[in-house]
Order: C-alpha cells, then sequence, then structure tokens
C-alpha cells in the first residue's frame, strides 16, 4: 500500500531522492525534519515502540485527544516503530541508516545515551554516511528552549518597565532556529559529500544556537560593555515603536524605523508642530533613530490621544493610507479566521489528517518558482513499519511476521 507520505508524491521538489533517517522528538529535530520533508526528502521517523515522549504533547485534539503539536511536526513522515532497546530493533535502525546510494546515509537524531547509534558505529558501516546530532548543551548535558532563555538573559530584557520578575516567551524561538540550523548543516555536509565522497559528524547544541543568536545581534557585547539592558516594557529597542489603545478597546503596533517611516506617523497624527517644537526645545534630531528612541516617552504622549480619540477601523483605515509601519494586536483565533478569507495567498491552509480530520496546518514558507508547496499530514504512529522494512531493506512477508511475533516492531 502506498501512503500518502510516499516519496514517489516528491518527485517534484529540490530533495526529491534523499532519505533521511530521523531519531528525534520535541520541537529542533522534528521541525529539521519537517522543512527537509517538505522541501522532498523521504523522511523516515524511528520511534521507540510505545511511542516517543513526545506523541501526546498538548496541545491535543478535543475531538478525538490526539496531539496537534505531534500531528503538525510529522507532516509528511514516514513513522517506523522498533524495539530500540534490542540489538535485533538496533540492526534494523543501523541498517536503515546506512543503505547504500547517494541519497542515504544521512541521520539526524536527538538521542542521549545511545552509544549504539553513533559517527563511529555509522562510519564503521558506511564510510561517508552523515550525522546531525542535536544536543541541549555541547557537553551532552540536556537542555531545552525554556531553560536555555532563562540562562542567556531574555526573560530579564522582557516585560514591563520597572518589574523585577523575569517574563518567559511562549514560542520556543531557538528550538525551531536549532531545527533550520540542522537544515543547514546537513546540506552543507551533504554538498562536501557530493564533492568529496567523505561523511560528516554535525553535531549542534540549543545553547549555543542560542548564545550565537544573541551574540549576532550584539546583546553580549553590550552586556560586556554596558551591563545590563533594563527593560522598556512595550517599546522597541533602539528606534522608536510602541502600542496604542485605540477608543474601541483594541490596541496596535506602529513602529517608525526609517525616517520616512518616522514622517509618515508625524504627519499621518498631526503632530509636525509639537515634534518641531520638542526638537528645539530639548536639543534633538528626531530624524535620528537613537534620538527617536531617547525621547520614546514623550513621543508616545504625544501620540497616544490621536489614537484614543479613533476607532481601529478608523486607525487601519489613515495608518494604511499614510503607508505607516504598523500591525494591530490579534487573538490567534481572529488571525486564522481572516488568512481563511484568503487562502491562496496565505501560507496557513487544511490538511486532512487521519485521526483528526480537517486540521490547521502550514504549506511550506519558501515558495518555489512562486508556488507554495502544500503540507501532507502526518502517519500514524508506526503506520509505516512494514512498508518500509519491505521497500528498503528487503525483507518479506515471512521475515516482518516473525519481527512483530516476537514484539520487535510494531505498526499497521
Amino acid at each position: 500500500m502506498t501512503h500518502l507520505t510516499s516519496p514517489s508524491a516528491r518527485q517534484d521538489r529540490p530533495l526529491s531522492g534523499l532519505r533521511v533517517l530521523e531519531c528525534s522528538s520535541f520541537v529542533a529535530g522534528p521541525s529539521g525534519c519537517l522543512t527537509l520533508g517538505m522541501l522532498g526528502a523521504d523522511v523516515v521517523k524511528v520511534d521507540p515502540l510505545g511511542g516517543p515522549a513526545d506523541i501526546n504533547r498538548w496541545p491535543l485534539s478535543e475531538r478525538t485527544g490526539q496531539s496537534l503539536f505531534w500531528s503538525s511536526l510529522n507532516r509528511g513522515k514516514r513513522s517506523v516503530a522498533v524495539d530500540l532497546r534490542s540489538e535485533e530493533g538496533r540492526e534494523i535502525v543501523m541498517a536503515l541508516a546506512t543503505l547504500p546510494g547517494p541519497d542515504g546515509g544521512l541521520v539526524v537524531d536527538n538521542l542521549v545515551g545511545r552509544p549504539w547509534l553513533t559517527h563511529e558505529a555509522l562510519t564503521a558501516r558506511r564510510a561517508d554516511a552523515i550525522q546531525v546530532h542535536i544536543q541541549g548543551y555541547n557537553d551532552g548535558r540536556p537542555a531545552v528552549d525554556y531553560t536555555v532563555n532563562a540562562e542567556i538573559g531574555v526573560p530579564q530584557m522582557t516585560g514591563p518597565a520597572g518589574s523585577a520578575d523575569p517574563v518567559n516567551h511562549v514560542v520556543p524561538a531557538w528550538d525551531l532556529l536549532t531545527g533550520m540550523t540542522a537544515v543547514t548543516g546537513l546540506l552543507a555536509a551533504l554538498r562536501k559529500r557530493d564533492r568529496t565522497g567523505e561523511g560528516t559528524y554535525v553535531s549542534l547544541a540549543l545553547a549555543d544556537v542560542a548564545l550565537a543568536g544573541v551574540a549576532s545581534m550584539g546583546w553580549l557585547a553590550e552586556a560586556v560593555e554596558q551591563g545590563d539592558r533594563p527593560r522598556h516594557g512595550n517599546h522597541l529597542f533602539g528606534a522608536f515603536g510602541t502600542d496604542f489603545a485605540t477608543c474601541d478597546g483594541h490596541r496596535v503596533m506602529v513602529v517608525a524605523l526609517t525616517v520616512r517611516q518616522w514622517r509618515n506617523l508625524v504627519s499621518v497624527t498631526g503632530t509636525e508642530r509639537v515634534f518641531t517644537a520638542l526638537e528645539e526645545a530639548a536639543e534633538v534630531d528626531l530624524s535620528l533613530e537613537t534620538d527617536r528612541f531617547r525621547m520614546r516617552e514623550t513621543i508616545a504622549a504625544v501620540m497616544r490621544p490621536w489614537f484614543a480619540a479613533r476607532t481601529v477601523d478608523q486607525v487601519t483605515q489613515e495608518l494604511d493610507d499614510a503607508h505607516v509601519l504598523w500591525s494591530r494586536y490579534r487573538p490567534m483565533t481572529e488571525t486564522v479566521a481572516l488568512l481563511a478569507a484568503d487562502p491562496e495567498r496565505s501560507v496557513v491552509t487544511d490538511v486532512e489528517q487521519p485521526g483528526i480530520g480537517t486540521m490547521t496546518s502550514a504549506r511550506l514558507p519558501l515558495r518555489l518558482d512562486d508556488a507554495w508547496t502544500d503540507p501532507r499530514p502526518a502517519p500514524r504512529f508506526g503506520q509505516d513499519t512494514d512498508q518500509v522494512l519491505s521497500e528498503l531493506l528487503g525483507l518479506s512477508d515471512a521475515e516482518l511476521g516473525r519481527l512483530h511475533d516476537r514484539g520487535l516492531v510494531a505498526g499497521s
């Protein structure tokens, strides 16, 4: 039986033909392999019997109780369930990981305490094997996005001015960035193999991605030179940007990074004379980004009445007509409803997910030749065990039956 996740449906995509063995859970590894799969790679996800640690992670579907999290991050992959504690099960994984051919020998994992799946073991069976191993810290200690983010200082920069309490974010941004970095690492290693015939062991630590990220924005250098940055609430650091309330209870975020954006904002709010006087009195030049930041509280106080006198619809019309850089704060339910009104232009779309039904999902954000790549559903856990072992390892029905009888594999 050919499932919707079969590689035969990916022939027109850039990574068509590549086969990636994924042994990972939670966000970083699965999100990276999701991208590889949407680009056309055949991602064979190997998980332990009974399911991985994240198979029931929230949010859950109210209709069926199945994990929306797991179903979203594993779209388009093939699922193989194997007893990873047994020698026979491990042999199956190693055989899948080291199959011959120019498009095989690619492994992405975040396994801890699994010394049998090492690059040395892989290269003993396939010299040009490529392994991307994702860790918490580069010394092997465990970490997740929320502990790493706390440790590097971001929650101390986030939140209301004057507050001493840390403010966590809800998006696992470093995990997602680690997933994309894993994709970059794998493709770079594959490029090297194409040129030299050599394999590569790519090790990638979540904490290193986070630290490199804040360092690349100059935040660590700032801390060394100037100490910890104070909180600024919803004010954009280093430029003018903040939120305003409308008369009907909505809030909008307005940003002026460039001189043109600043002038458009001043013009539409009718505050030219006030700011001309302010520049003279305070000896500042509000065409400069830095001076706008230093005067942010005064600027916000001057502009606040303009927003407070208008409904959000009026603000929308006037700011759009003036080409101001801004956006409205929306709950996620409203965002989804708005995107549904123009489905052809949106990265968000629906997918028919077995066990859940119609589920809101997303296309590949990369538009290839200006065309979207639609998502495919996630497999049921273990759905492709027999298909993969038959197709890739050549196991007969009798051999598959013996594996099932001994409890070494599972699936439909």
